[in-house]
């Protein structure tokens, strides 16, 4: 073989060192493995080391070219020997603090859905802009005069006390319905007005099965000159037609309310022995939704209104307890504990 052919012979060799030695260190799985493979290449009598040793039968003028070829290769292994050591010692880190499990199935992503109690206060409030409501809110943080004065509720009354409410400072407070809403609303705007007014109370309640301290409410207005009872009952049959279905009776029970005269709690058949009596009507046939009555003309009185002119009526429900009837809820602190796996199911 002539001289000119051995540069080409060494880099034939040279590549060829490269392609088994880059193999064997990607293939290495552990520290040990890599070793072995430094050695059989790198080694002061591995393979490179011998392909060197023929650069001496090479011509001189062509050692330096040959020579750098050598370099090259030399310094692409050793890098390459590096960075799996490091690979390898960064699986034994991960290995060591939680190893992997490949016969664990997979977790599909949480996805969530919409609160059961914002369902249905959504709902109410679509039914209700069927007859011309709008929504409206204000500020969790009221007044005592807009919470409990302009509604016809003296300080000295038994809701305004301590012991019922959540006071912050002198003459302010968490407010304990949204009632003020309604006060606002009519403040700044004449009539007519129809509105709801979902949000936030808060009422110093036990937190129990069927009470708690922070709850969501819906409340509706409407005022407007002609306004009586039997529009007032006309529109809450059909809220009540429209939500709990067109067989569902309703019965208006005379109460007390400061802020309406004359006052009603709402009764709805039972949806779940449809009125012949069981558990979760207490055998009365009956569940309470709401209260409600016709303004009180000293509410208007308060807010600027003219009560020989305007007429009104108002209401005010619980959407927590129309989402327990509805989804079979049997304790209201699921509600408030609820995680991404309870609301899936409303997805």
């Amino acid at each position: 073989m002539s001289s000119k052919d051995e540069p080409v012979n060494l880099r034939e060799t040279l590549e060829t060192i490269r392609k088994d030695a880059l193999a064997a260190i990607d293939g290495a799985a552990d520290a040990e493995s890599l070793e072995k493979a430094r050695v059989r290449f790198l080694g002061r009598k591995g393979l490179l080391s011998r392909a060197l040793s023929g650069l001496r039968s090479v011509p001189p003028e062509e050692r330096p070219e040959a020579g750098k070829v050598a370099n090259e290769v030399k310094e692409t292994l050793e890098t390459s020997i590096r960075i799996r050591a490091d690979q390898l010692a960064s699986l034994a880190d991960r290995s060591e603090v939680a190893p992997v499990d490949l016969t664990m199935p997979g977790r599909r992503p949480w996805r969530g859905g919409v609160h059961p109690v914002s369902i249905v206060i959504d709902e109410i409030c679509d039914i209700f802009k069927e007859l011309g409501f709008t929504r409206a809110a204000g500020p969790e943080v009221e007044t005592d005069w807009h919470n409990f004065t302009a509604l016809n509720i003296p300080l000295d009354h038994p809701a305004a006390d301590m012991h019922d409410t959540f006071y912050l400072d002198e003459g302010v407070l968490l407010r304990t319905h949204t009632s003020p809403v309604q006060a606002r609303v009519m403040m700044e705007h004449d009539p007519p007005v129809r509105i709801l007014a979902p949000g936030m109370a808060f009422r110093r309640d036990p937190y129990d099965a069927s009470h708690a301290p922070a709850f969501e409410q819906v409340e509706g207005l409407a005022v407007d000159e002609g306004i009586d009872f039997i529009e007032f009952r006309a529109a809450i049959d059909y809220f009540v037609h429209r939500f709990f279905g067109a067989s569902t009776r309703t019965r208006f029970r005379p109460s007390y309310f400061p802020f309406t005269e004359p006052s009603a709690e709402v009764d709805v058949s039972c949806m779940i022995c449809e009125g012949s009596g069981c558990a979760v009507c207490k055998r009365t046939g009956w569940i309470e939704i709401m209260g409600s009555g016709m303004v009180n003309p000293a509410v208007f009185e308060a807010v600027g209104y003219d009560p020989e002119r305007y007429t009104g009526y108002a209401f005010g429900m619980g959407p927590a307890r129309i989402a327990m009837l509805r989804y079979g809820i049997p304790d209201i602190r699921v509600l408030y504990e609820a995680d991404v796996g309870f609301l899936e199911q409303f997805a």
